[in-house]
């Protein structure tokens, strides 16, 4: 393996490989953090939560086409190499991303605005399923076999990364721009943005070099011919897969997209805390819980990658509940008892004509400011009948921009990163127990598919599955965490079962 001419440092390689995949999660994760907002600009006005329902479908379509993606670039991958072909995924997320930021709105173009977004959304999803597995093979194949989960669990921060990174520029945009002109043309400036960080890791990418151990496969004429049939033909191997996708990543996939996506939209849409604060929270949570990504990972070559994996999948199964309760129980403003009031704003009344009647609504908003810290906006409203022999109908009281007390926005904070760290537990060590299952020459293949089905599929259909769980009649607000729990618990059971914690032979799977 005397490819030294054109060896990279294992530094250089885990920046050239992590920028681009922190990147592509970026444009990928901008979408599902403005969910609310894009639904809104994509749908009639009077959509209601359908819009919200209708654009988590189309974020969640971006998921179930990894799949697709992970056999297409990964083929690719094991066929012409990996630098190139994460080249190519690079280029189709960058453009997909840049032009959803420029398609025109459900007022200008009708139904074409949704149906346009989810063409790119499903360019996007082909281009991060081969993504991950170019960029994970690649450092893994650079790596000292030793250290494979130490330096692959710096591609895992990338995910989480990307999320933080778009979660900090769209708080930055919305304050720079104000809440007004953010809701009417500024969410698009983060799509528009990534075409800036896109160009410089496609310059850094260009540089880098192929990995030695696919270069010394291709000198030897050793690399697959078909490696779609050598993976999912080959009795042993297909089942290495199935079990890699049912006994690991289908449990870290509902754990990763639960603990970060599925607890923003409950915080925000259930609880209806302040745009902001839901935000902070989760970038707060992040900040501290990354680093155990590289934690986890390197304790996984000392000790195994098995049951740190299955211990954040059990702990989720345990604690999730508990959690989203205490997120209920803590923003629930009906209890407020007036001794707890500080002041209650003039209220603003506005009275809109019902369409196609001659009713009209009123509603009246009035701030209301606890001696706690916190404040909510209280929406009162009653609908008047032209037909004065009708009385007025009185809707229940809404509350919505809810803002936490000081105690409370720490204690969410503290949940979300616990939730976080269960994440890096099931997520820091995956990229080296895939890439240990497989050998060099169909691993791209092989490792892409089950990781992109556990965690484009069972995953990423977590925050779309739980809402519309939790919006059926008859659902409490928690009814939707049985599907996250439901998946890890079975995970938990056949990994459990049948996944083997030995410490990786290091010279395995480098054939």
């Amino acid at each position: 393996m005397n490819v030294e001419p054109q060896k990279n440092s294992i530094f250089k390689v885990i920046g050239a490989s992590s920028l681009g995949t922190l990147i592509e999660w970026y444009d990928f994760y901008i979408f599902g953090s403005l969910a609310t907002i894009i639904g809104s600009q994509l749908f009639p006005a009077d959509a209601g939560a359908s819009a919200l329902i209708n654009t988590l479908a189309i974020f969640a379509a971006g998921f179930i086409v990894r799949p697709f993606g992970a056999l297409v670039f990964g083929r690719l991958g094991d066929l012409i190499g990996r630098k190139y072909t994460f080249l190519l995924t690079l280029v189709l997320m960058g453009g997909s991303t840049f032009l959803i930021g420029l398609i025109p709105s459900y007022s200008s173009i009708g139904y074409a605005a949704p149906i346009l977004v989810l063409i790119l959304r499903l360019i996007q999803g082909l281009a991060l399923g081969g993504e991950y597995g170019g960029a994970a093979t690649y450092v893994a194949e650079h790596a000292p076999a030793n250290k494979r989960g130490f330096f692959t669990s710096w591609i895992q921060t990338t995910a989480t990364g990307g999320l933080f990174l778009s979660l900090g520029i769209i708080v930055l945009t919305k304050n720079l721009l104000g809440a007004e002109d953010f809701a009417a043309w500024g969410w698009r400036v983060p799509f528009l943005l990534s075409i800036l960080l896109v160009g410089v890791s496609i310059y850094i990418r260009m540089k880098m070099h192929e990995s030695p151990m696919f270069t010394k496969l291709k000198t030897e004429g050793n690399i697959s011919k078909n490696p779609l049939k050598e993976s999912f033909s080959h009795k042993a191997n297909f089942k290495m897969v199935l079990l890699a996708l049912f006994g690991a990543t289908m449990g870290q996939g509902v754990i990763w997209y639960t603990g970060q996506f599925y607890a923003q939209s409950f915080i925000e849409n259930t609880c209806k805390v302040d745009f902001n604060d839901s935000r902070y929270i989760l970038l707060w949570g992040i900040a501290f819980a990354t680093p155990f990504f590289v934690i986890f990972g390197s304790w996984s070559d000392k000790v195994g990658r098995k049951w740190i994996m299955l211990t954040g999948m059990l702990l989720g199964i345990i604690f999730y509940r508990p959690i989203y309760q205490i997120f209920l129980d803590d923003t629930d403003v009906t209890k407020i008892e007036q001794k707890d009031i500080k002041e209650i704003s003039n209220p603003v009344v506005t009275k809109t004509l019902i369409e196609n009647t001659s009713d009209s609504l009123i509603t009246t908003a009035s701030q209301v400011t606890l001696l706690s810290g916190a404040s909510f906006t209280k929406i009162q409203a009653h609908t008047k009948y032209a037909d004065l022999s009708k009385p007025e109908s009185i809707s229940p009281d809404a509350f919505k921009d809810k803002k936490l007390s000081t105690p409370v926005f720490w204690k969410f904070v503290f949940l979300i990163f616990f939730q976080i760290l269960l994440v890096t537990m099931v997520y820091g060590p995956i990229a080296a127990f895939l890439v240990e299952l497989f050998p060099t020459k169909i691993r791209y293949t092989s490792m892409s598919l089950p990781y992109h089905v556990g965690n484009g599929v069972f995953g990423g259909l977590v925050p779309f599955i739980a809402t519309l769980i939790a919006s059926f009649s008859g659902s409490t607000p928690l009814s939707g965490l049985w599907y996250p729990i439901g998946i890890a618990a079975l995970s938990f059971i056949i990994g459990a079962i049948y996944l083997s914690n030995k410490k990786p032979d290091h010279g395995e799977a480098d054939h």
